[in-house]
């Protein structure tokens, strides 16, 4: 079955991580100051279904077609790992660093 999208409304959003304010919504749920997230989505991206909210910790970077660059997520609270596109307005320099670690985690393995 393929998958649906829902385009949440634009919302003021406070990042739980490092305490920054930025707009959310359109499918941006993680906060481009720390690239923390907070688990909203349950099955459908955009869903903002899910009961858990626990943090979600930036873990990797994935590179997709068309050179779409992906944000690897792993929840703090329930162990779920999810992907979330990177955003024009996300610190680069942090999704720079989070590249070079999964490059070094993946040659350590």
């Amino acid at each position: 079955m393929p998958k649906h999208f829902i385009k949440p409304k634009k919302e003021k959003v406070i990042c739980q991580k490092c305490g920054q304010e930025f707009m959310g919504g359109a499918y941006v749920d993680h906060c481009p100051f720390c690239l923390w997230s907070l688990h909203v989505d349950d099955e459908i991206p955009g869903d903002r279904k899910s009961q858990c909210f626990g943090l979600m910790k930036p873990i990797g970077i994935e590179v997709r077609k068309r050179e779409k660059i992906m944000i690897i997520y792993s929840c703090q609270k329930c162990g779920k790992r999810n992907v979330n596109k990177i955003a024009d307005n996300d610190d680069f320099e942090k999704v720079i660093q989070l590249s070079a670690k999964s490059r070094h985690d993946k040659h350590e393995n």
